[in-house]
């Protein structure tokens, strides 16, 4: 039960760190004196941050008790939730073979399965304020359930004058509208537009009186698509009735949607980008590019104005089903690929991970290129992390 237990917890970790954590992890814990100088180097010898996480672990638990003991306290400053997610306890890591006690305790959910409804996993009242205590500063606030007014638009235009009907569409629709209203949304749904009814629709959307005591909103589109946009039920080609992406994100800016200032905005695009299949073959796959360095900006002689100034565009994030150029696929009988993947992943993660998080999810399970699409963030500026808190 211990090995299997240990085994877990370190096949979890090296699944969940991030980079970021693991280069504070070695820090900390070369500065205690849990790792020395050549350990540490060999950590960052590894290739790919699976390999430095399996390393990294392996040589704490070589160490016996005290040592996990000193990592275990460190993995819940640095990322409580994911500690919390392995269902470690602040004892000892203890080696496989050792009494069960010292070590690892199961994840809550193993023994208290999670509350669904409508399917979504939800999120427990602890943690709802562990959350809400912990991550004050750096979290969306979300209104009362009893007196917010949370809106959803979705679109999907599924039969074209001069194209193919987009069959399994309306099990998109019909799944998506399911998603939203479990996550406490009232779904606003129109089918068949052109783009120009797209535009008007959205503009609508945007002026409605409920954005005011609503917290967030999302605006979900589904249609054929081209590079210069998405296809309206009259289009026949890239120069007629096509709907520009920026007319999505001018409708919901700050200038034009006051309502949903500083209030997180989630656009979702299923449609064709192109018509390249998104893959290629390479020899081998290369790391991550290095973060830039953060930079101060502000000018110390800048003083504030009475008129205050805002970002024209804030609190975006937007997941498309593909990237630039290339195709997105669809079954006919159980809808798009990344809706269906986008909808489970929410269904399951929801109740602990904040929305960018998910998404990262959503995209790990593309990489291996089955069926042949890359999802792609655009144009995010959220500022802080979006939790949806299903069931709050």
């Amino acid at each position: 039960m211990a090995d299997q237990t240990s085994l877990e917890v370190r096949l979890g970790f090296v699944e969940g760190v991030s980079e970021a954590v693991i280069r504070q992890l070695l820090d900390s814990l070369l500065h205690a004196g849990v790792l020395n100088d050549e350990e540490m180097e060999e950590v960052n010898k590894q290739d790919g941050k699976r390999r430095q996480a399996r390393t990294l672990f392996d040589h704490v638990w070589r160490k016996g008790p005290k040592a996990s003991a000193i990592f275990l306290a460190e993995l819940q400053s640095r990322d409580p939730y994911l500690a919390r997610k392995l269902g470690l306890t602040p004892n000892p890591i203890g080696p496989p073979g050792s009494p069960p006690g010292p070590g690892m305790a199961l994840p809550v959910e193993d023994s208290q399965p999670l509350e669904r409804r409508n399917g979504i996993r939800l999120c427990p009242t602890k943690l709802f304020h562990e959350i809400q205590a912990k991550e004050a500063g750096e979290i969306y606030p979300i209104k009362d359930a009893k007196s917010r007014t949370r809106l959803a638009l979705i679109i999907c235009n599924i039969v074209f004058e001069h194209h193919r009907k987009r069959e399994g569409a309306e099990v998109d629709l019909e799944q998506m509208t399911s998603l939203l209203e479990g996550l406490g949304y009232t779904v606003q749904t129109e089918t068949n537009l052109t783009s120009q009814g797209i535009t008007e629709c959205l503009q609508r959307f945007a002026a409605r009186e409920e954005h005011k005591t609503s917290d967030s909103t999302f605006v979900v589109l589904m249609s054929h698509g081209l590079r210069e946009g998405l296809c309206g039920v009259k289009s026949q080609g890239k120069d007629s009735d096509i709907l520009s992406i920026d007319a999505v994100f001018s409708a919901f800016n700050n200038k034009n949607c006051p309502a949903l200032l500083r209030k997180p905005k989630v656009i979702l695009i299923q449609a064709c980008r192109g018509l390249n299949e998104g893959s290629t073959y390479v020899s081998d796959s290369t790391g991550p590019p290095a973060s830039p360095d953060d930079i101060s900006w502000l000018p110390e002689e800048m003083e504030s104005d009475a008129l205050q100034k805002v970002h024209i565009e804030s609190d975006f994030i937007c997941l498309y089903s593909t990237t630039p150029d290339n195709l997105s696929w669809r079954r006919c009988t159980t809808g798009s690929v990344f809706i269906v993947k986008l909808i489970e992943l929410i269904k399951e993660h929801a109740w602990n991970c904040d929305l960018e998080e998910i998404f990262r999810k959503v995209l790990r399970a593309f990489e291996n290129n089955q069926p042949l699409q890359m999802p792609s963030k655009d144009r995010t500026t959220l500022s802080r992390k979006f939790y949806l808190f299903p069931g709050h």
